[in-house]
């Protein structure tokens, strides 16, 4: 690598710190998608909102961080992206990346048990979607 690059130099650590940060990204573009399609697509008739494997994912998903929230942990993808930064020599923050973003955004200190609190409510709500909207297996039709 070129000399006086070295802050620039590719560290595998904070490679793979970026890329668990950009499936971090994706699991919560994953978890909003699932809140919004569902209702919308019960609406339309959209099909692919009662795929079973893929409404089951979305409610695993929704129940892991509702669960670690409840148990007063930061998400294991924050925490993994962390670890990998600080190996890195590079700063990290155990802080929950949603915690981190909302209090950024509206300069504001949230409490963790607010976060818990939020997607306790938010599993509710893709449970009820679960009852309204319910997954079909590939033998259900109609």
């Amino acid at each position: 690598m070129a000399e006086g690059r070295g802050s620039l130099a590719l560290k595998p650590d904070a490679l793979l710190a970026g890329l668990v940060l950009w499936a971090h990204v994706g699991v919560i573009l994953f978890n909003l998608f699932g809140l919004i399609a569902v209702p919308l697509g019960a609406w339309r008739g959209w099909e692919f909102v009662r795929v079973f494997w893929w409404r089951a994912l979305h409610l695993a998903a929704l129940g892991i961080v509702a669960l670690q929230a409840l148990l007063g942990r930061a998400c294991f993808l924050t925490l993994w992206q962390t670890a990998l930064l600080r190996s890195a020599g590079e700063a990290g923050s155990e802080v929950p990346l949603i915690q981190r973003w909302v209090s950024r955004a509206i300069f504001w200190p949230i409490p963790l048990w607010v976060f818990a609190l939020l997607y306790v409510v938010v599993l509710i709500y893709a449970l009820a979607l679960w009852h309204f909207v319910p997954p079909r297996r590939r033998s259900q039709k109609g």
